[in-house]
């Protein structure tokens, strides 16, 4: 069934145009509210945003759409993603909201929501808000004596800064280190700082002054140019880029190289692996994982089980097999012995004890394998076409295919969240990658122009 609003990480789009306007935000607040009322006892929302000015229209839309259908609600303000999943099972909520869109510019947002386990929801519950929001909401609004309250509470961040330094181990400071640290202008830009300095880290930050237009804005694990440069300038032993919502990391080693979710993932599986706490007999990545991770991981006896893109499908794949480690190229790094969604935050701290615990470098711990040489391209559409349809393009694309057979792999898919069809190839040979890219894309441009 094809959805109107959620797309594959909730619903995102340019701020104040539809999907994401107030009365949107309102309807999700009186649908979702409505889904997750059970039982007798006062029902409770919790709600974090980032930095993004149009956070406060949503948040005050989806305030009056809960309170609406008798539903409390408990704001934090300025709050990691990751932090909120952790708030809706510490306060044993009903619900958990995040207002962001994630890396993207502060011209856009988003709306993520969070079941009372703080997990993020199935595609079948997404599905039935939905239909809930286009259907007689008006006839179970609350009665007068049963609105929902507002309030806000001023300590969610100190919570949120406590349980993160819990996840380090409890031998290990961060003395000596020079960490440089990136918020992306979002809503880590007080609690990540605090983490590191509270656990012993000379703490350099960047990207900590959001003034609702910023966010991502040059900066950022989108942008990490700005972090690699004073990484370099300050001799540092690790840069660490945050992204607008703090669900996704990229890092820096101390020659100001990027260290990426790929790494990131195959540094912790070995590290849990020699430990004994690795479940699952390996981990879980998505299908633009590169290619010689799944080597490097299966060179140690470990399995790599692969996903569609987004976070939410590697959790879920995480649960149902039984893995405790899951991420994406992109830098989500799912660690569900601590979190239930990505945490850019833990993940960097479980780099950082590698580094503690062996005292190596950053560029000695986290560079275990050299990428394939991998391209990504996107395309862009309008509204109404469909590329992936049209015969010259499957010729093309299965072309490509072929030329890729026992060589490297090739992968096209609609994005999620914009209208871009994204052309990925990867292999051992470059030039052969860069050439199917680029034959796949001028056929995809020619459709689009169509």
């Amino acid at each position: 069934m094809s959805r109107k609003y959620f797309g594959t990480d909730g619903i995102r789009g340019k701020a104040n145009a539809a999907p994401m306007t107030a009365e949107t935000a309102l309807r999700v607040g009186m649908a979702a509210g409505r889904y997750f009322t059970r039982g007798e006892h006062r029902h409770r929302v919790v709600i974090g945003k980032d930095t993004r000015l149009s956070g406060y229209m949503i948040e005050t839309a989806l305030v009056a759409g809960f309170t609406s259908v008798g539903m409390d609600t408990i704001q934090f303000g300025p709050l990691p993603t990751p932090a909120v999943a952790m708030l809706t099972r510490s306060l044993r909520a009903d619900l958990g909201v995040m207002i962001s869109a994630s890396h993207n510019a502060f011209e856009d947002n988003g709306i993520k929501l969070f079941g009372p386990d703080g997990y993020k929801l199935s595609d079948d519950v997404e599905i039935e808000i939905e239909r809930m929001m286009d259907n007689g909401l008006a006839d179970h609004l609350a009665a007068p004596a049963d609105l929902g309250r507002a309030k806000r509470i001023d300590d969610a961040q100190a919570r949120y800064i406590e349980f993160a330094k819990r996840t380090f181990p409890a031998h290990l400071r961060l003395d000596g280190l020079r960490i440089v640290l990136d918020c992306a202008n979002g809503a880590a830009y007080r609690v990540a700082p605090e983490v590191l300095w509270e656990l012993g880290a000379e703490v350099i930050k960047i990207g900590i002054e959001p003034n609702g237009f910023n966010i991502n804005n040059k900066c950022g694990s989108t942008s990490p140019d700005a972090m690699c440069a004073k990484v370099k300038e300050s001799r540092a032993d690790l840069g660490i880029a945050l992204d607008g919502d703090a669900d996704r990391v990229v890092l820096a080693d101390e020659k100001g190289q990027i260290i990426d979710g790929d790494q990131i993932l195959a540094l912790i599986a070995r590290s849990w692996s020699k430990a004994g706490t690795l479940k699952g007999g390996g981990i879980v990545a998505t299908v633009m994982s590169n290619l010689a991770l799944e080597r490097y991981v299966r060179a140690m006896g470990l399995s790599l089980e692969r996903t569609a893109v987004g976070d939410r499908y590697v959790v879920e794949h995480m649960r149902d097999k039984g893995f405790n480690i899951g991420g994406e190229q992109s830098g989500h790094v799912v660690l569900n012995d601590f979190s239930t969604t990505g945490d850019g935050l833990i993940a960097a701290l479980q780099v950082l004890a590698v580094i503690a615990q062996t005292g190596q470098k950053a560029s000695e711990a986290a560079h275990l394998f050299d990428p394939l040489p991998q391209l990504l391209k996107n395309v862009r559409f309008r509204a109404g076409q469909k590329p992936l349809e049209n015969q010259d393009v499957a010729t093309a694309i299965k072309d490509g295919e072929a030329r890729l057979v026992g060589k490297g792999r090739l992968l096209i898919r609609k994005s999620g969240t914009e209208p871009l069809i994204r052309v990925m190839a990867e292999g051992d040979d470059e030039k052969l990658v860069t050439t199917v890219v680029g034959d796949i894309v001028k056929v995809l441009e020619k459709a689009c122009v169509a």
